[in-house]
């Protein structure tokens, strides 16, 4: 995508949050045209992180909270004796780093998957701002209710679900989200590997694997190596045991 096109290039520093495609995905909702030029004034628009490099890392201080611009990351946390568990994956629209809010440090890392850009919004002046603009906050408190379900989603899903409706489920979440963003829900890549995903549902590599594999020859999904198509969508939520 070429950066002539500052309404549409995710990467130009000079797209503002009126501007945004992903606006109604990130904090501007519900904001009037002034309202969202008082929140472009505190946002800061950071550099491209390469694949590999670390939005920020455990137990450092917070002071921020981010909005994926491009591209996507991956949360995770890290034992004591250095074992990794991946916390969740974020898209364009979505924010990280609220974890950091109760105990003003991160208690998890987040890095890139790729290529991505994200907008860094200071906490603090956020929450200056929240208090004079009561829309704001209630978006700001509909996220955070939002992260909640998802844990709490989450928890069901490792204790109850079988290893073929924990993967079609987040099959199901990545086209779901790709909607909102208008973007195809039936055909997009995976930014994560079979190894990530195996670590965050609590599977193996092998078997997360299998399953795609049973899944393709189903004719579910079609699959070529990252690339995924969604073949039959109502199959793909009685297998995730979506009603």
């Amino acid at each position: 995508m070429s950066c002539a096109e500052p309404k549409r290039c995710h990467h130009n520093q000079l797209v503002n949050c009126g501007d945004c495609r992903l606006g109604p995905l990130c904090l501007p909702i519900a904001l009037n045209t002034a309202e969202i030029d008082q929140l472009d004034d505190i946002v800061k628009r950071g550099r491209p992180l390469g694949k590999g490099e670390h939005l920020f890392r455990q137990a450092e201080a917070f002071g921020a909270v981010y909005a994926v611009r491009s591209g996507s990351f991956k949360a995770y946390s890290t034992s004591d004796d250095g074992t990794e568990q991946v916390t969740g994956f974020y898209l364009p629209g979505e924010i990280l780093g609220m974890d950091g809010i109760s105990s003003l440090k991160h208690c998890s890392s987040a890095v890139a998957l790729e290529t991505s850009t994200v907008c860094e919004i200071p906490f603090g002046r956020l929450e200056e701002l929240s208090s004079q603009l009561p829309s704001l906050q209630r978006r700001f408190f509909q996220i955070m209710g939002n992260e909640i379900t998802k844990d709490q989603q989450m928890l069901t899903l490792l204790g109850k679900n079988s290893a073929e409706e924990r993967v079609a489920s987040l099959l199901l979440s990545i086209s779901s989200r790709n909607h909102h963003r208008n973007l195809s829900p039936t055909r997009f890549r995976l930014s994560m590997s079979r190894a990530e995903i195996g670590n965050y549902m609590g599977l193996t590599v092998e078997t997360v694997s299998r399953v795609f594999s049973r899944l393709q020859k189903q004719e579910v999904i079609g699959v070529d190596n990252r690339e995924v198509e969604i073949l039959d969508m109502a199959k793909l939520k009685s297998v995730a045991n979506v009603t």
